[in-house]
C-alpha cells in the first residue's frame, strides 16, 4: 500500500469581505519566504538561485492570486506551517483544501 500523498491547501487572495489582498505581490512574497523549505534542504554556492518551494507556491486561480501550500511543510518544519496558515487568518484570507481528482484509468476515477 502507497502511503498518501500529503494534502494541499490553497490560500486565496480575496478578504473574506470580497476585497483583493494587498499588496499586490502578497503571493510571491509569501511563497519567498518559505523558499528555504525545499526537499533536502537549502542549497548553497553557484545551485543556489532564487526560486520557490514546491511546498509553498504561488498560483493565479480564476484570476485571484492565491498560494498552494502542501501539508509536507509541517512536517518539515512545523513552524514554517503555522507561520503560512497564520498568515492567512491573522489577513482574513480563505484557506481550501484543494481537490485532487483521480488519474484516469484508477480505481474511482470513473
Amino acid at each position: 500500500m502507497t502511503p498518501a500523498k500529503p494534502r494541499q491547501f490553497y490560500i486565496q487572495g480575496l478578504t473574506h469581505d470580497g476585497r483583493t489582498f494587498r499588496p499586490s505581490d502578497w503571493a510571491e512574497r509569501l511563497a519567498g519566504a518559505m523558499s528555504s523549505f525545499r526537499p533536502g534542504g537549502v542549497v548553497a554556492g553557484p545551485a543556489a538561485h532564487i526560486g520557490y518551494s514546491p511546498y509553498c507556491v504561488p498560483q493565479v486561480v480564476g484570476g485571484v492570486k492565491c498560494v498552494l501550500v502542501s501539508e509536507a511543510l509541517k512536517d518539515i518544519e512545523p513552524m514554517a506551517w503555522d507561520f503560512v496558515m497564520n498568515f492567512a487568518r491573522d489577513n482574513g484570507l480563505p484557506v481550501g483544501e484543494v481537490c485532487v481528482l483521480p488519474e484516469p484509468g484508477t480505481p474511482g476515477a470513473g
